[in-house]
């Protein structure tokens, strides 16, 4: 029998700094006494939460290695405090941050889906500068969508859109995945050119699994490529999913999913 999903409220922890102090809102799932193996640190997507396909598999997962989970939302997302439009990647990553101190005391495999694997690489940049944080065993990385708000935003945006954001501050984006649009705002573009790292070489410390969709259209593979290329010593492999869509959700992908974890 598989382990239930844990449907308990969850914890919150008060973050501050950046914009109004918000409430974030946290699972935690403790290791199993005996057992041993890193933790998992989950960081969703753009508009996503941790009652994800992918994060719920997961935790499943862990549970059934009696492998610490930690999961969260960032604010404006799920069960979190805070605005939407108020967010950016350097408030959420602040957050990521916060969470992974607060929580996070075994060595970790950070997984990142799309916008959380930007934010997983950040992260693993601000965790080398601290000496009292727990360590990186690994990173699992899904259709990782590094420098989105540049390279896959407003690089593609049309002169009109580009036009309303700038003198609205936000553009209403249709979504594939909800019946409301996400709302883009001038500010997430503009703090995003903050964190850009596909400019640069990249350096996380520990190994690295992407995986990524040939089919998926909101990150091409040929981004994921670019970001491969990027890093400078890491043990990094690249799989590549030919009828692999951005979600990756379907049972083979998440069987994918765990796999590479446990590989850590």
């Amino acid at each position: 029998m598989s382990p239930s999903i844990d449907d308990s409220p969850p914890k919150t922890l008060l973050v501050e700094g950046g914009a109004a102090a918000r409430e974030i809102a946290v699972r935690r799932r403790e290791a199993q006494d005996g057992k041993k193996g890193p933790g998992i640190f989950w960081l969703g997507g753009f508009k996503s939460d941790m009652r994800g396909t992918k994060a719920q598999a997961l935790d499943q997962w862990g549970a059934a290695q009696g492998r610490a989970v930690t999961r969260f939302d960032y604010s404006g997302h799920g069960e979190s405090g805070g605005k939407f439009t108020d967010g950016t990647i350097g408030l959420w990553l602040e957050e990521a941050l916060a969470v992974y101190r607060s929580f996070c005391r075994e060595p970790q495999v950070v997984v990142g889906s799309s916008m959380g694997g930007w934010i997983a690489l950040l992260l693993a940049a601000r965790l080398r500068e601290l000496k009292d944080a727990a360590p990186l065993a690994g990173m699992v990385l899904i259709a990782p969508a590094v420098d989105f708000t540049e390279e896959l935003m407003w690089k593609k945006f049309d002169a009109e859109v580009k036009r309303e954001i700038k003198l609205k501050g936000q553009w209403s984006r249709p979504s594939e995945y909800s019946a409301e649009p996400y709302v883009i705002t001038r500010k997430l573009i503009e703090e995003g050119r903050k964190h850009l790292l596909l400019d640069g070489l990249i350096e996380t410390g520990c190994p690295v699994r992407i995986l990524q969709g040939v089919n998926d259209p909101d990150v091409p593979w040929q981004h994921a490529a670019e970001l491969v290329a990027r890093f400078v010593s890491d043990d990094v492999v690249f799989t590549l999913i030919k009828d692999g869509d951005h979600r990756l959700s379907r049972p083979e992908d998440l069987e994918r999913l765990t796999a590479a974890v446990a590989e850590f």
